[in-house]
């Protein structure tokens, strides 16, 4: 690994992980994380390009007794990772702060853990840009940075524009392109020196 990946993998707060090919997991296949916290337990962050099937804001809504949806808070729901599948997450634009739990991950978005977010999406009250998220990603202690290390996770800066812009593997793509990696000379074969 460069010293300059050595040094990013050192304090992966608010950057992107983009999924090498051939990640040993496949519910990361071309997968783009951001990362949300580290800390010397370990790191938490939500995919942002992947969506959850077959559950929608109203569904949300339903479930957790938020009354009718705002006709124009059409949101979609992503797959936010494999961690507690249940909890929910809002990644949001930073006019917006929840009342109850919202911290800053990067300049332009914020995360909001509480139903206060969700009550006022629903309401079309809510922040003007959000990615709604079920479950997390979570490595322990070192593992990230070990799967760094064997080629599993490129990392690239992240920005609010594309937190909240595309999903799918076209975000995959941009975010590779973004840090001047052609997606079709990727190998899911690492070399090591």
């Amino acid at each position: 690994m460069s010293d300059e990946n050595r040094q990013n993998a050192d304090d992966l707060a608010g950057k992107l992980l983009i999924a090498m090919p051939g990640i040993a997991d496949p519910r990361f296949e071309r997968a783009v994380v951001l990362v949300c916290e580290q800390s010397d337990e370990g790191t938490m962050g939500l995919i942002v390009n992947k969506l959850a099937e077959d559950i929608s804001l109203n569904d949300l809504a339903d479930q957790l007794d938020l009354g009718a949806v705002d006709d124009t808070a059409s949101q979609v729901v992503h797959f936010g990772g494999p961690v507690e599948m249940g909890r929910g997450f809002v990644l949001h634009s930073d006019e917006y702060v929840s009342g109850v739990s919202s911290h800053r991950i990067i300049e332009g978005v914020r995360l909001s853990t509480s139903v206060d977010v969700l009550e006022d999406i629903a309401r079309g009250t809510g922040p003007r840009r959000a990615l709604l998220a079920l479950g997390y990603t979570g490595w322990g202690a070192g593992q990230l940075e070990a799967e760094i290390r064997q080629n599993g996770w490129l990392i690239a800066p992240a920005e609010a524009g594309f937190v909240f812009g595309g999903s799918g593997d076209g975000k995959w793509v941009a975010a590779l392109r973004e840090i001047g990696i052609d997606p079709l000379l990727l190998s899911s074969d690492a070399g090591h020196a």
